[in-house]
């Protein structure tokens, strides 16, 4: 048995792969797929640093709630647990190392 088994909804279909710039890389995620999401997936969970105590942040609550996911997508403070995925999308995780 493999190490990793993904687990799939019958009838779902994910959506086509697409290309994301993070910080000028290049990450692949699926279209319509929440940007919080895709970012764990490609090992991204320290999305920006805390400017009180300069500790590392990422998604939280995945609901839009506690803004803990907030970075720049295409030059706009936005969370990533809102936002879709779509190509070409420029992410920036500002603080982040």
């Amino acid at each position: 048995m493999p190490d990793r088994v993904a687990v799939r909804m019958a009838g779902y279909q994910r959506g086509a792969t697409v290309q994301l710039i993070v910080d000028g890389r290049t990450i692949a995620a699926h279209d319509g797929e929440m940007l919080a999401a895709a970012l764990m997936a490609a090992g991204l969970w320290r999305l920006r640093t805390s400017p009180r105590n300069g500790t590392g942040r990422g998604a939280f609550c995945l609901m839009g709630v506690c803004q803990e996911c907030a970075i720049f997508v295409d030059g706009r403070l936005q969370q990533a647990c809102s936002v879709e995925v779509r190509d070409g999308m420029h992410l920036e995780l500002r603080g982040a190392p």
